[in-house]
């Protein structure tokens, strides 16, 4: 028998099939239709992830005052980038003492005599009203410092150009400040009023993140737009490495050289922390993974239940089929002929299955990441990500656990001897 006949044959039983092979589909479109969605999810999440952190910058590290054990140098990521990249909030417990100094001009000069270090920023930061248009909003403001600040910056322009030294009243202000907060929009070369005081707005960055929502400029203006801001301190200071290979003997020659300017014998006694976003990314995509693995398993439970239902609707379609099994084998019908049409009908149940699978898994992937703020895409980064190794693998796997489930029956259907079939009832 050829292989077409045994695959018509095979495709002929399944369209005239009984209830029971239909719900045994079902089966196996939710088991694939699981497993596409959770790894799309779990997949656009990491992309997304990864595109946030990376545009902090892997060669920036960010000294930050306070300390917890539970961060510790290189453990987290405090605040945000001060390029407008975009911030995490507080990944650990980050705490401050009583007795907690702030960062001073002292310690950027410290940091500028690390070898590793190509370049540093001390930012500050506070929230100020901004008026545009009439209308007034409350808007995190930070201070950068503009000989270097365009080192840092780690998210493109939308517009306009970044601040650059010599600016005084000039401001750049986040795609979510130019775009959301005020309803008419902030233009380029328009003026903005802060605290009462005018700034140009020369520029305009794209969509990032936390980012988003500041508002940047000199960092001699910040302090005398912001109250809370003394004329020495720092909120922050954010460092340039050379080599980001060496990025770790370069944090502990950071700690070691500040713990000795500011007076620390002792590293309980630290107050500042150093973070690292490659070490949060590191954290957070080991976490991810292992979401994904945990929720991949119990989509696979639901394959392996649709697997058991193929091989319990292959068992049966056998012995309802003995005496036609007898009646092929009598005019010719070899074991591998038999065994060839109960294979290919397991198969084509999970064929069917896989597709109805795929379908229902884009489309459920698709429901989460518009639940999550991301409009539905194909095949792109956001809340979820289509990717077509991960369909065509699905396919695949929906064929394999149709063809293993009804490896058994299939085999054993091959084996009936003519006479005994044909005496069946």
């Amino acid at each position: 028998m050829r292989i077409k006949k045994a695959l018509q044959l095979s495709l002929n039983m399944l369209i005239h099939s009984k209830l029971r092979s239909y719900l045994t589909i079902i089966g196996i479109v939710i088991g694939i239709a699981a497993v596409v969605s959770i790894i799309s999810v779990s997949q656009g999440a990491q992309q997304q992830l990864e595109e946030q952190l990376g545009s902090l910058g892997a060669d920036i590290l960010t000294i930050s005052s306070g300390f917890s054990r539970a961060v510790g140098a290189g453990g987290g990521f405090r605040g945000g980038s001060p390029g407008g990249g975009g911030g995490f909030g507080e990944f650990g417990s980050l705490t401050a003492s009583e007795d907690q100094k702030n960062l001073t001009a002292r310690d950027v000069t410290v940091l500028r005599s690390i070898v590793n270090v190509d370049s540093v920023m001390g930012t500050v930061s506070d929230r100020a009203d901004v008026s545009y248009l009439g209308k007034t909003a409350s808007v995190n403001i930070q201070g950068v410092d503009t000989g270097v600040w365009e080192e840092f910056t780690t998210t493109d322009l939308y517009s306009g150009r970044y601040l650059i030294k010599g600016d005084s009243n000039s401001v750049v202000v986040g795609y979510n400040v130019a775009n959301t907060i005020f309803e008419d929009g902030i233009q380029i070369n328009r003026q903005v009023t802060i605290e009462g005081k005018t700034f140009k707005v020369v520029g305009i960055l794209k969509q990032s993140g936390s980012g988003d929502s500041n508002i940047y400029m000199p960092i001699a203006r910040a302090r005398d737009v912001l109250e809370e801001v003394g004329d020495d301190e720092f909120d922050s200071i954010s460092v340039k490495v050379k080599d980001v290979e060496i990025v770790d003997e370069t944090i502990s020659e950071i700690d070691r050289k500040l713990m000795l300017s500011r007076g620390i014998l002792q590293e309980k006694d630290k107050d500042f922390s150093v973070s690292n976003p490659a070490a949060f990314q590191e954290t957070i995509t080991s976490s991810l993974n292992s979401i994904s693995l945990f929720l991949a398993a119990i989509a696979a439970i639901s394959l392996i239940v649709g697997a058991v239902g193929i091989a319990n609707t292959m068992f049966t379609s056998v012995l309802e089929k003995t005496k036609e099994i007898g009646i092929m084998k009598a005019i010719g019908a070899q074991n591998k002929d038999i065994l060839l049409i109960f294979l290919f009908n397991s198969g084509l149940l999970g064929l069917v299955g896989g597709i109805g699978g795929i379908v229902l898994g884009i489309f459920g992937a698709g429901f989460i990441g518009s639940l999550a703020g991301d409009s539905f895409r194909f095949f792109s980064t956001g809340s979820t990500a289509f990717n077509p190794v991960i369909i065509g693998g699905a396919f695949i796997l929906s064929i394999a656990v149709g063809m293993i489930a009804g490896a058994i029956p299939a085999y054993r259907a091959s084996r009936l001897k003519p006479v005994d079939a044909l005496r069946y009832e």
